[in-house]
């Protein structure tokens, strides 16, 4: 099966690293497989990439015990970039190799992840995360406000230790053209970041930006990117099965990362 293997090594190898000297660290590429075989991520694995996203916890959970992948693919690391609810939680802290979970955007989230992980997981292991943050002010957007996430990574810092808060994260208004000028959603997510940092005296290398996919990570990596999401660029684009989709919404919540 043909996974365009000359894609993913073009995003890894020349893409991606051509803004290495923009910032401190070199932007980590998730390969978004979501409604992607097992095929796929296993040839994407055999051509170099280790991190891959998933939006949905029942096809994450799915994709990550599958025999085979665990397998031939021992080093992947798993990302979960879509609506976490509290009664998913624990599925979640099942994962083998889950690696980040950059959709914390309550209180709550944060409380049950870090109770879960800690009754399943030794104590000295911590699960990383970050906050996700509604940069565009849309309502069918999750994650918290701008003016909220100080509080909310203060309350990660000071009441969830078994999680490592890594970062923030947002997905952005679809469709904004790039030539116009520069993404407003990355420029909101860079000035929370400088907020965030100096209400809590943390250095802003220790809080990496989660931000842009298929369409704008060129950009979002000029503007400090640290960890980007692409899909539809490395699988090809999905096709849309209707009856998945409202499947998938009435079990996880409305789906709302597009890559």
């Amino acid at each position: 099966m043909d996974v365009r293997k000359s894609s993913v090594t073009y995003e890894r190898s020349i893409k991606i690293p051509s803004y290495q000297n923009l910032q401190k660290y070199k932007p980590r590429l998730v390969a978004v497989s979501k409604t992607k075989p097992k095929e796929l991520i296993i040839d994407s694995y055999n051509a170099g990439q280790r991190h891959f996203g998933e939006n949905y916890v029942q096809e994450l959970v799915d994709k990550a015990h599958d025999p085979e992948i665990l397998e031939k693919c021992p080093e992947i690391c798993w990302h979960f970039i879509g609506l976490l609810q509290r009664n998913k939680v624990n599925k979640i802290v099942s994962i083998p190799n889950i690696y980040l979970v950059e959709t914390v955007e309550s209180e709550k989230v944060a409380s049950s992840l870090n109770t879960a992980w800690l009754k399943s997981r030794k104590a000295d292991e911590k699960l990383r995360v970050m906050v996700q943050v509604n940069t565009s002010g849309e309502e069918e957007k999750n994650g918290c406000s701008p003016a909220e996430v100080a509080s909310l990574v203060k309350f990660v810092l000071e009441n969830c230790k078994s999680l490592e808060f890594v970062g923030i994260m947002t997905i952005g208004k679809y469709g904004y053209d790039t030539s116009q000028g520069l993404n407003p959603d990355f420029l909101s997510l860079v000035q929370v970041r400088e907020e965030v940092c100096k209400s809590l005296g943390l250095c802003a290398d220790q809080v990496e930006l989660s931000m842009g996919m298929s369409d704008d990570f060129e950009q979002a990596i000029e503007l400090g990117s640290t960890n980007v999401r692409v899909g539809s660029s490395i699988f090809g684009y999905r096709e849309k099965k209707p009856s998945t989709k409202i499947t998938e919404e009435l079990t996880e919540g409305v789906h709302n990362v597009k890559v």
